[in-house]
């Protein structure tokens, strides 16, 4: 599908989406809890219904209703069963991450499977962590797919957590699933802290065992175990929260092209992506910060210094808006970069690029040189969503007409984005379906 975006100017008041973030989490630890689960401001983006489609071919019945998913599962089956499993994670880097070590308690022969960019990214960590755990796993060549057997048995084990805190997030939840006992994950060089502050609020709130934290360094289960859950009706009772990832997008539409209000965002969240409002502070913006609202006005922007390294998906929106700031933009945290939907520093050079943003690249550093103007141009979302959406966001003040091939790679995190753009007062025009 091919987008066009024309220079608008945005107003009015929207709605952040639902984080998929903590929707995926959610379905992860309803499906470890047991028991049922009901799950309010539910997300439907591509990720999310994944997430979904695995609880269900795990056993779990799913029900929506009123606006709420309803959830009920027996939790994960250990016992002897040879009926072969398959599941499939789409495109979803922290469904295949969080479900593959929580999936493996079962005793079933488990097919996990990917589509898109999912099946390039290393799960080498599977490869050398699984086996530790009593789980025999294939893989192809450490890509995608793999075949476990488990059950998963919790044990002291030490993995590396530079690449990602997912991993990380998947032996927590099965950690806890299987009511672990004395044990300890120890992690080194862990990576993106603040989600894994999101997973363990998220396993309180249904009601997990939850491990000690040591300086995210170590992570203890004990041998004691109290239930914490927030239990209403015999139910577990979650609500997702506002998408800082997603919102991002808007804040940066807002700070460029306002003024516009955003509604529905936790300041006090444990999303990473919270440290947007840092970066837009930094600019010199218009920003009002609200209960459950923040206000952008446009002004003057001029350039700043942030460092994405525990928050990398907000490089994308951090370029277009940097795009707009006078001056020479430093953002540090390039490495993290390279296993997303696509590498996305290489990707934001090239694809601003041909929008007349020079970007350069220094080893962990990228350097977005802002305020000469930004042009409209044919551009391709490379089938990465943050890519999409901030060149649709750096398009709204742009001199002409911006064209986004493979445009839907949106429906990823954030199915409505040129929706509620328009509502905003874009013009967004859809020109060739595919």
């Amino acid at each position: 599908m091919i987008v066009s975006i024309h220079p608008s100017s945005l107003h009015g008041t929207i709605q952040a989406a639902a984080s998929k973030s903590s929707m995926q989490r959610a379905c992860a630890a309803a499906l470890a809890a047991s028991g049922t689960s009901v799950i309010s401001n539910p997300g439907h983006s591509n990720d999310d219904l994944a997430a979904l489609d695995i609880i269900k071919r795990m056993g779990a019945s799913v029900e929506e209703k009123e606006g709420k998913v309803i959830i009920n599962t027996d939790g994960l089956n250990q016992s002897e069963n040879t009926t072969p499993i398959a599941i499939n994670c789409g495109e979803s880097g922290l469904s295949i991450r969080m479900f593959t070590p929580l999936v493996a308690l079962s005793s079933n022969e488990i097919t996990i499977k990917g589509k898109g960019s999912l099946v390039t990214r290393p799960m080498d960590f599977f490869d050398e962590v699984l086996p530790k755990l009593g789980v025999s796993i294939k893989s192809n060549s450490g890509k995608l797919p793999l075949v476990i057997k488990g059950p998963l048995q919790p044990t002291n084990i030490e993995i590396d957590g530079s690449l990602s805190s997912q991993f990380l997030t998947g032996l927590l939840l099965a950690f806890s699933a299987a009511k672990a006992s004395d044990v300890t994950i120890k992690v080194n060089n862990l990576k993106s802290k603040p989600y894994v502050d999101l997973t363990l609020e998220v396993m309180k709130q249904f009601g997990l065992k939850l491990p000690e934290n040591r300086e995210y360094e170590e992570f203890y289960f004990g041998k004691n175990y109290t239930n914490s859950a927030n239990y209403a009706n015999g139910a577990n009772e979650y609500t997702v929260e506002g998408d800082w990832s997603g919102a991002a997008f808007l804040l940066v539409a807002g700070a460029i092209a306002g003024p516009l209000i955003v509604k529905g965002l936790d300041l006090n969240s444990t999303q990473a992506d919270k440290a947007i409002i840092q970066a837009l502070v930094d600019t010199g913006v218009g920003i009002s910060l609200r209960e459950n609202e923040i206000e952008l006005r446009p002004a003057k922007l001029k350039a700043f210094h942030f460092n994405a390294t525990d928050c990398p998906d907000l490089f994308p929106p951090l370029v277009a808006l940097a795009s707009y700031c006078t001056g020479k933009t430093v953002i540090e945290g390039v490495g993290r970069l390279a296993h997303k939907e696509s590498n996305r520093g290489l990707t934001l050079q090239e694809e601003f690029g041909k929008m007349g943003v020079q970007i350069e690249l220094q080893d962990d550093i990228m350097i977005v040189h802002g305020g000469t103007g930004v042009k409209g141009a044919a551009v391709h979302s490379r089938h990465d969503h943050r890519i999409a959406m901030a060149c649709a966001v750096a398009a709204l003040k742009a001199d002409g007409e911006t064209q986004i091939e493979e445009a839907e790679a949106v429906n990823k995190s954030y199915p409505d984005f040129y929706e509620h753009l328009t509502r905003m007062g874009a013009t967004v025009k859809t020109l060739h379906e595919i």
